[in-house]
C-alpha cells in the first residue's frame, strides 16, 4: 500500500493543505480558495477534503499527519524572554491559545473528515515552523546540496534560520529569535503606510520604485548587520513589550499597528488608508526596501561564505520580496538560486509532508517541484455546462476546438481586450501562472491603466506581470534566470521597455513568468501564437480575481466577469464575451 502523508498549515496566514503519495505531490491548496476569504488564518478542512478526494482516498486512509508549527519548539527561549521582557498578559494569552488549538488537532482532523476522533488514529507529527520552511525550499529543489535560508515574520519564536543542506537532511547554523524580524520590520512600515490587510507588503513593493532612499540612514537605524544575521532596534517597535495584536475576524489575520512613537518623530505621521501616496511616502517604500535587501545580501553572503556552496533554497515570507530576489545571482557569489511556490506560509504544509516523508521516514528524495498546478480543476465539458448555465445577459458564448481557441484569443488581444483565461489545475501559491489569469497585450500603453481602474480596483503604481517562453528569455531579460514561479523581479533590456510598456515598472524591471512548454503546454502554445503574430513572446498576466482569492471554479470566474469590464471570459474551451464591448 502506498504511504500518504498530509501537510497541514493552520491557524496561521494562508492556512493550506498538501497530499504526499509515496512522497509525490499529489495535491496543495489554500483554504482562501473554497471559503473566499483573503488569507484565511484557521483550519484548512475543505483543503483537506480536496486533497483526499483527489487522490481518491478514504478518511482513514491518511498514514501520517505532519503540522507546521510546535508549540514546544525553542522552549527554553520563549521562558528566557518572558521572564526578561515581561510581556504584556494578552500577548501571553494568545500564545497559549494557539498552542491548545495545536494540541486539540485530531479532534479537528475527525470533524474535517467526518470521523469520531478514535477513528483517526494515525501519528500527528508537530514540526518546527522553520524547518518546514527549509524543507519546502530544499527537498523541493532540484540540489542535492545547498546552503538553506528561511526568512519570514515569526514562527515557533524564530524569524531567521539558515542551514547546510544535503540529500535529504540539514544542518542548522543561525537562527534569529523573536523579537528580532525582518518580516516584522517591513509589516510595521507597510501598516504604517495605509496599508492594513494581512498580507500588504507587495504594494509596498510595487510602490517603492516611484521613491528615492532618502530615509536610508533613518532605517538603517532602525535594523542592521549583527554578524552573520541581524537585529532590530527595539525602540521603534512595540511587540516584543506588548504583543502583536492580531484578530481572526471569520478568520481573515487583522494585525494592529505596532510602532513605536520614535518611528513617528523620524518618519512624520502614519499615513490613512484613504489618504493618497505622496512623495513622502513613495520615498518611505523605497528606502524600506532598500534596507531590507541590505539585510538579506548580508545574510546571503554571509551563509555563503560559511558554506561555500554554490546554490542557495530560499523559504519564508521574505523571499515572497521578488525585487531581492532578484538581486541574489548578482549580488552575491552563489550561482543558483531556488524559491518554491508558495514560499509564504501556505508552502509549509509542502514542507511539513516532506519532512515526514524524508526525514521521519528516511525515505530517498524523489519529487522535485517544477510547477505549481495542483489545485482544483474542471474538464471542458464542465465548463461549458456551467458557461451556459450561467451566460450573463447581453453576452455571446461560443465553444472552440484548441487551434481555433488559440487564434481566437490571440486575436481578441490583439484588439485590446481583456481576456479572463481559466485552464486546467488552479495554481497554489499567490501568483496566477497562466491557469487562472487575467490576459492582454504587453505592448499598449493603456493595458495597465485598464486593467488596475476597471478590472482589478487597485492602486495604480502596482506592477504586471510578464509571462515569457522560456526559450526567449535572453532576448528580453538581463541577466537571464528562470522564475517559472513568478517569484524574482529582473531588468527588462532598455531597448525593449517601449515594446512592452504594460509590463515594464517605472524602474525598468518586471517580475517575469517564465513558461515552460513541458509544465504548461497550453499556455505556451497561447503565447507562442501571440509570438507569431507579433513577435513578442510576452503576455501580459495578473490573477484572476477582484479584491478576493483567486477564482476556484468556472461559476467564480464567470462571476468575476460579470462584475468588472472584463471583455472575455474563457473557460476550458468556452468562450464568453460582450456584445457590446466595454470602452477602453
Amino acid at each position: 500500500m502506498p504511504t500518504t502523508i498530509l501537510g497541514l498549515n493552520a491557524f496561521h496566514g494562508d492556512a493550506s493543505a498538501a497530499l504526499l503519495v509515496d512522497g509525490e505531490l499529489v495535491a496543495a491548496v489554500e483554504e482562501e480558495r473554497f471559503n473566499r476569504i483573503k488569507h484565511w488564518a484557521g483550519f484548512p478542512a475543505e483543503s483537506i477534503r480536496y486533497c483526499l478526494e483527489t487522490a481518491d482516498l478514504a478518511p482513514d486512509q491518511i498514514d501520517h499527519v505532519a503540522i507546521s508549527f510546535n508549540p514546544k519548539a525553542n522552549r527554553s527561549k520563549r521562558i528566557g524572554f518572558a521572564l526578561s521582557q515581561r510581556p504584556s498578559p494578552r500577548s501571553v494569552i494568545d500564545r497559549l491559545r494557539r498552542g491548545r488549538k495545536a494540541e486539540g488537532m485530531r479532534a479537528l482532523l475527525a470533524k474535517a473528515l467526518e470521523l469520531r476522533e478514535s477513528q483517526v488514529t494515525c501519528p500527528i507529527h508537530r514540526i518546527e515552523h522553520h524547518q518546514t520552511h527549509l524543507a519546502s525550499a530544499f527537498l523541493a529543489s532540484p540540489y542535492e546540496e545547498a546552503a538553506l535560508l528561511s526568512i519570514d515574520g515569526m514562527g515557533d519564536f524564530v524569524s531567521t534560520m539558515s542551514a547546510v543542506g544535503k540529500d535529504r537532511s540539514w544542518d542548522a547554523l543561525d537562527r534569529v529569535y523573536y523579537p528580532h524580524s525582518l518580516g516584522f520590520l517591513y509589516n510595521a512600515i507597510t501598516l504604517y503606510l495605509g496599508f492594513p490587510h494581512y498580507g500588504d507588503e507587495y504594494k509596498v513593493m510595487g510602490l517603492a520604485p516611484y521613491g528615492k532612499p532618502s530615509f536610508l540612514e533613518e532605517f538603517r537605524k532602525m535594523v542592521f548587520p549583527q554578524g552573520d544575521t541581524f537585529r532590530l532596534n527595539l525602540d521603534y517597535f512595540t511587540h516584543h513589550k506588548k504583543g502583536i495584536e492580531m484578530s481572526w475576524e471569520n478568520g481573515a489575520p487583522i494585525v494592529a499597528p505596532f510602532h513605536s512613537p520614535l518611528l513617528e518623530e523620524v518618519l512624520g505621521p502614519p499615513r490613512k488608508k484613504e489618504e493618497p501616496c505622496t512623495e513622502h511616502h513613495e520615498n518611505i517604500a523605497r528606502s524600506l526596501q532598500a534596507v531590507t535587501e541590505e539585510i538579506i545580501l548580508h545574510l546571503c553572503e554571509r551563509l555563503h561564505r560559511k558554506t561555500k556552496l554554490p546554490r542557495l533554497c530560499l523559504g519564508g515570507g521574505v523571499a515572497m520580496n521578488s525585487v531581492a530576489n532578484g538581486k541574489i545571482l548578482r549580488e552575491t557569489p552563489f550561482e543558483e538560486v531556488f524559491i518554491p511556490a508558495g514560499a509564504a506560509d501556505n508552502g509549509t504544509a509542502i514542507g511539513a509532508a516532506l519532512a515526514v516523508w524524508n526525514q521521519i521516514l528516511e525515505k530517498p528524495r524523489s519529487w522535485i517541484q517544477t510547477h505549481a498546478y495542483t489545485g482544483s480543476s474542471f474538464s471542458d465539458e464542465e465548463c461549458q455546462a456551467v458557461a451556459e448555465k450561467a451566460l450573463p445577459a447581453d453576452c455571446a458564448i461560443q465553444t472552440y476546438e484548441a487551434e481555433e481557441l488559440l487564434n481566437q484569443v490571440t486575436d481578441a488581444i490583439l484588439d485590446g481586450k481583456v481576456v479572463g483565461w481559466f485552464q486546467g489545475r488552479m495554481e497554489f501559491g499567490a501568483r496566477a501562472l497562466g491557469n487562472r489569469s487575467l490576459l492582454g497585450d504587453p505592448r499598449r500603453t493603456d493595458m495597465r491603466d485598464l486593467i488596475n481602474l476597471k478590472i482589478k480596483f487597485r492602486e495604480k503604481f502596482r506592477p504586471f506581470a510578464p509571462s515569457i517562453l522560456e526559450e526567449h528569455v535572453g532576448e528580453w531579460f538581463d541577466p537571464v534566470e528562470p522564475s517559472p514561479f513568478m517569484e524574482r523581479v529582473l531588468p527588462i533590456r532598455p531597448e525593449r521597455h517601449e515594446q512592452i510598456p504594460a509590463v515594464t515598472h517605472v524602474d525598468g524591471s518586471g517580475r517575469l513568468q517564465t513558461v515552460s512548454k513541458e509544465t504548461n503546454p497550453l499556455y505556451h502554445a497561447l503565447i507562442s501564437r501571440f509570438f507569431e503574430k507579433t513577435g513578442v513572446p510576452i503576455l501580459l498576466n495578473t490573477s484572476l480575481n477582484e479584491n478576493e482569492p483567486v477564482v476556484r471554479t468556472p461559476a467564480e470566474a464567470i462571476a468575476c466577469f460579470e462584475r468588472t469590464a472584463m471583455d472575455w471570459i474563457v473557460v476550458g474551451k468556452t468562450v464568453i464575451s460582450r456584445k457590446d464591448p466595454v470602452e477602453s
